[in-house]
């Protein structure tokens, strides 16, 4: 039996803009009312066999909302940033260019003393490969960097892949298969992705 892991993008903590490294604010108004909006969507997803999210406030609070109960993952924490956590990309590109600009280029260069791109995409998809097999269908409410990382591991694509890829609040994305060979999954507009057993709402 095949894996199917769908990977559900946490509710916002802050405006784009003000987005910051490794973040660990709490879901914001905005997010809260997000989420809200979205539960008709996203409720049924937690039927899945097992349900995970990232050891973030946001994320836990995304996942408890929308009623999964979910366990926080450790593998699915965020790149470390090292001295650049807490801070905005504007703010780190003001106060250390060059590092900045090496950050970018190179996936295996970690200027600010935490992780590399390359040690993060690699670590996430460590995660989804030591899944086991017969899990069936799982959920997950992941940080954005996560899904992008696992989008990149997933399809093999070049490390750069990475900063090419989009990932806006209580967005969805499915990734099928088993270890080591994963197929990237979109669903039709409207209509709901499989389950392993029929969801039943609650009273």
């Amino acid at each position: 039996m095949g894996l199917r892991v769908t990977l559900v993008a946490a509710a916002r903590s802050s405006s784009l803009l003000a987005e910051r490294f490794d973040d660990d604010r709490p879901l914001d108004a905005a997010g809260w009312y997000e989420v809200q909006c979205a539960a008709e969507a996203l409720v049924p997803l937690g039927a899945a066999d097992l349900r995970y999210c990232s050891p973030t406030p946001r994320s836990r609070a995304t996942g408890e909302a929308l009623g999964y109960a979910p366990l926080a993952q450790p593998a699915l924490r965020e790149c470390d940033m090292g001295r650049w956590r807490g801070l905005t990309l504007a703010e780190v590109a003001a106060l250390e260019p060059a590092a900045v600009d090496a950050w970018l280029a190179d996936p295996r260069s970690a200027p600010h003393g935490g992780e590399p791109l390359l040690a993060f995409i690699t670590r996430i998809g460590g995660w989804l490969d030591t899944r086991p097999a017969d899990d069936g269908a799982i959920v997950a409410v992941a940080e954005p960097s996560v899904i992008r990382a696992a989008f990149v591991y997933a399809l093999k694509a070049p490390p750069a892949t990475y900063w090419n890829v989009d990932v806006r609040p209580l967005s969805t994305v499915a990734l099928t298969g088993r270890p080591g060979r994963w197929h990237l999954q979109l669903e039709a507009a409207g209509r709901p992705a499989p389950l392993a057993r029929p969801y039943t709402p609650g009273p």
